[in-house]
């Protein structure tokens, strides 16, 4: 127990009438009554506060969070004891995670429950610890404030923010794709996989039309195709020190996530399999899964990815993946392209596409489209944008050898990948190249 600051004011009184007893010695019995009397309250109080200040504190997390979105916790306290209480409560939120709500004070009548909720966001994946709660107490007369840790420590994981992906779950009808700027593209090709007969609509190719099922029906009847399922996309990904770099709010890592978590809703959805490879500093391997249920598998194992102060070798990357995937796979590369990866990078692409059908997702850094756009105005301002425009043209250059080997590209913003990435996908397997 702790005295309060009202314990405290007590004693500076009497410690005034001390000083006045000193100069009048007539005021001595006043003093020795307050002492007394001060000495008594602080020992009935005491005792009080031990006897009748029972409580039961229970914690509530949520089952997940996702990075940088808010997660509800809720703290359930019921007064036990025979008289109202005054409660300090504070959260063993993680370190480096902030609680608008935190420290909580309040009264609890007796034999009431309070509930306490508040928001938490916490903005690094992996898993997270809330600590024991803190709670303080003060006495009936407010002379003491009893100080306890309450309840035992609990890990959460924090997933990467998989909003896009539900929200693309909210809009998967195929007539409703478009409010999220995935477009499916019908064009013809050897990756369409006979589906059904349906009534001719206008607009139909006429080899599409099935004369056999027409001359029956003496209707016009056309043949609808699907994509061919089964096919396999592994995600090759940087988690080196270059996708340290912020872009808005988050790494240009979680960026990357989310792209891979909305492609990878949107290929098991279409029956494909996604396997993941991770290199720069990590080498961990999800073999590929299928089947809708499998998000769950995927976000288990992405969501304690770390990045690395480690450099990216791709040709390891590479030749790992090699040994791993034997079967013809459409292999993303995702990773923040720099002009002097290309005496690596290409070789490493050359290697993949002897096998797989390869892709390099590269982020283009805010910072640099910045330099670009922002008006010159003096000397700094120059060397600036032509630092932005030489950094862009070498990137140009190595896409542009990489295409020139069959490699597809895609070098978009981070906040603009989820939704290129998806359309991509499509494009491939709607034109049969998988």
């Amino acid at each position: 127990m702790t005295p309060t600051a009202r314990s405290l004011y007590l004693i500076f009184i009497w410690g005034l009438l001390g000083l006045l007893v000193s100069v009048r010695a007539d005021w001595q019995m006043v003093w020795v009554i307050f002492g007394a009397l001060m000495l008594l309250m602080f020992g009935v109080d005491a005792i009080w506060m031990r006897v009748a200040s029972g409580f039961e504190l229970t914690r509530e997390l949520p089952a997940r969070f996702a990075v940088g979105e808010p997660g509800v916790v809720r703290l359930d306290l019921l007064n036990r004891s025979g008289r109202e209480l005054k409660v300090e409560i504070y959260d063993g939120i993680p370190e480096g995670v902030e609680s608008e709500v935190m420290p909580w004070s309040g009264r609890v009548p007796k034999t009431e429950k309070v509930r306490i909720e508040h928001e938490v966001r916490i903005f690094e994946r992996g898993p997270a610890t809330f600590r024991r709660i803190h709670v303080g107490i003060a006495s009936p007369l407010g002379l003491w404030r009893r100080r306890q840790l309450v309840g035992e420590p609990e890990e959460v994981r924090v997933y990467p923010d998989y909003e896009p992906v539900v929200r693309f779950a909210l809009l998967s009808m195929q007539a409703r794709q478009d409010q999220m700027g995935i477009v499916r593209r019908s064009i013809a090709g050897s990756s369409r996989d006979f589906h059904q007969l349906r009534e001719y609509r206008e607009g139909d190719p006429l080899a599409q039309i099935d004369w056999k099922a027409t001359s029956r029906r003496v209707e016009l009847i056309s043949r609808e195709y699907q994509e061919q399922r089964n096919q396999t996309i592994v995600f090759l990904t940087d988690t080196g020190r270059r996708m340290r770099a912020i872009d808005g709010d988050l790494p240009q890592f979680d960026h990357c996530l989310n792209a891979m978590l909305l492609l990878s809703y949107v290929a098991l959805k279409q029956g494909d399999q996604v396997g993941v490879q991770s290199f720069g500093g990590t080498n961990r391997w999800l073999p590929p899964v299928k089947g809708a249920h499998s998000m769950s598998t995927l976000l288990q194992h992405l969501y304690d990815y770390k990045t690395t102060a480690e450099p990216s070798d791709f040709t390891a990357a590479a030749e790992r993946l090699q040994a791993r995937q034997r079967r013809r796979a459409l292999v993303v590369l995702l990773t923040n392209l720099r002009g002097e990866d290309a005496s690596e990078l290409v070789p490493a692409m050359r290697i993949l596409s002897q096998r797989h059908l390869v892709m390099l997702a590269s982020l283009r850094e805010q910072t640099i489209e910045d330099a670009r756009s922002k008006p010159i105005e003096d000397f700094s301002d120059a060397l600036r944008f032509a630092a932005a425009e030489r950094y862009d043209a070498e990137r140009s250059e190595v896409m542009a050898t990489l295409q020139g080997f069959g490699v597809m590209t895609l070098d978009v913003p981070a906040k603009d990948l989820p939704v290129a990435l998806a359309n991509r996908y499509l494009d491939i397997k709607a034109a049969g190249r998988l």
